[in-house]
């Protein structure tokens, strides 16, 4: 079998144009479709100016450079350098740009300073599924996975060791200050490097302290000190809960996942994100039918929030099984409004005893059996051990709602309906962080890894509708 010639001397009888070097289906037509369908109202509603000023040397289009870093974040890059390479060397890059070269600190200014603006960008790719009638409205999935921040645990402190790292600091500036003043030199116009550091050192260590002292937290990070210790299994690592709600999308044979409402939390603990995901998702798509959430969101209050919104929720309980199952469990209790007691499973009066409130809890309503009845009762040992006070039922404010969620958790449509929970946000969360490479967070600071979060979310949205599209129809891609 002959050979192909790789001769590198190979001349063009007739020159190829760049854009005949790019399939009609590739994901970068499909962003500068994205790009280039943005209205003039969407660009003043972001505050980037497309005209450009007339003075000066000519600047690159903000397109070019909005298709660079969506197609960056598609692709799993993220640097600006990174990206400033691929300008140079991948055809995708330079069909973007037009055979331009903009360089990273190009790249990074127009990131750095529209990056919060462009988060606007996710309403814009799920408007676009909308208007394909691609949504599914019967269910959405909300989760949070945690991202490592970009910074190193060893920079964690609490109270004390900020105490003592201040002090550390302060014997260190006295050091160098006390050298400083034995110099030969006559006069020193701005600090040496050193003194300098140790000084901006100083000023993060005792922001960071004045945070501990006021509260916001136990402990704090002295090289992103939004970031908080948060637990992704097996370990407890320093980074953000990043928070989605996600939606099934199919055109066709085809399917995907849609990112309708993406956000960010410092807290480890995602109960008091459930209300606030299921609205940002509501402002996008509207009301969706059921919401499946895992056992990280239950709560009372949260069913009783879900109820407010007319929200239809399945979500497990964090409660083992096994304790909601005893048969002496307080739902095997029967309440009697008109007396205003319970009858326990044994046919024993439980009366109201009293109320106290509970901090985070609310009004707590308690009821008590007779310590005689419940000592001569055959359950005694299993439904109390209490021979002097007998069995005390605690009824919350929330305790019917979880009565009520527990029947419907039961039911087979529930069931049914909870299953797909596992096929819609965790794979979504593997495609960001196995494909989109986003692992770890590399901006520092609340607001910045908000946008970054809200771009990769975006990044996902335009990845999955153009799959929609490309293997819709030829050439649908670029429409």
């Amino acid at each position: 079998m002959p050979l192909r010639t790789d001769s590198r001397d190979q001349a063009w009888l007739l020159p190829p144009t760049l854009d005949e070097l790019i399939a009609a289906t590739h994901p970068s037509r499909f962003v500068r479709a994205f790009v280039d369908g943005l209205e003039r109202s969407d660009w003043e509603a972001m505050e980037i100016a497309l005209d450009g000023n007339p003075k000066g040397a000519p600047a690159y289009d903000p397109r070019a450079l909005l298709s660079v870093w969506l197609y960056g974040f598609m692709t799993g890059v993220r640097s600006s350098r990174k990206l400033e390479q691929a300008c140079r060397d991948c055809i995708p890059y330079l069909w973007l740009t037009g055979l331009q070269q903009p360089d990273h600190n190009t790249l990074w200014r127009f990131y750095q300073t529209n990056r919060q603006q462009l988060r606007r960008l996710l309403k814009q790719t799920v408007r676009i599924a909308l208007d394909l009638d691609l949504v599914d409205l019967a269910v959405q999935a909300v989760d949070g996975t945690r991202l490592a921040a970009n910074a190193s645990r060893d920079r964690m402190f609490n109270t004390a060791g900020v105490q003592r790292l201040l002090d550390r600091v302060d014997a260190a500036i006295a050091d160098l200050e006390a050298q400083n003043k034995e110099s030969d030199v006559a006069s020193v116009p701005q600090l040496p490097e050193q003194l300098s550091d140790a000084k901006a050192l100083k000023e993060r260590i005792e922001q960071a302290q004045q945070r501990l002292k006021d509260g916001e937290r136990t402990w704090v990070n002295l090289t992103d000190g939004d970031a908080s210790l948060v637990r992704s299994h097996p370990r407890v690592i320093v980074g953000y809960n990043c928070q989605a709600v996600v939606s099934p999308v199919q055109r066709g044979a085809s399917t995907g996942l849609l990112i309708t409402a993406a956000e960010v939390a410092t807290a480890s603990n995602d109960q008091g994100q459930l209300a606030p995901m299921i609205q940002a998702a509501r402002a996008t798509v509207g009301a969706v039918e059921v919401t499946a959430a895992d056992a990280g969101y239950h709560s009372g209050q949260n069913l009783e929030t879900c109820a407010a919104l007319q929200q239809r929720i399945v979500m497990p309980e964090a409660t083992s099984k096994d304790v909601r199952e005893n048969p002496y469990h307080k739902d095997r209790f029967v309440y009697d409004a008109s007396t205003d007691t319970y009858r326990c499973p044994e046919g024993k009066t439980l009366r109201f005893v009293g109320a106290k409130h509970k901090q985070g809890v609310g009004l707590l309503r308690g009821y008590r059996a007779s310590p005689a009845d419940c000592v001569a009762c055959p359950a005694f040992g299993r439904c109390t051990k209490n021979r002097r006070l007998g069995r005390r039922l605690d009824i919350r404010p929330t305790d019917q709602a979880l009565r009520t969620h527990r029947r419907w958790m039961q039911t087979e449509e529930a069931k049914r309906l909870y299953h797909r929970r596992k096929e819609l946000v965790e794979p979504a969360f593997g495609i960001l962080k196995e494909q989109l490479g986003a692992r770890r967070l590399l901006l520092r600071g609340f607001a910045r890894v908000r946008a970054e979060w809200s771009l990769l979310a975006v990044a996902l949205n335009l990845r999955t509708l153009w799959k929609l599209t490309a293997t819709a129809e030829p050439g649908a891609a670029a429409a």
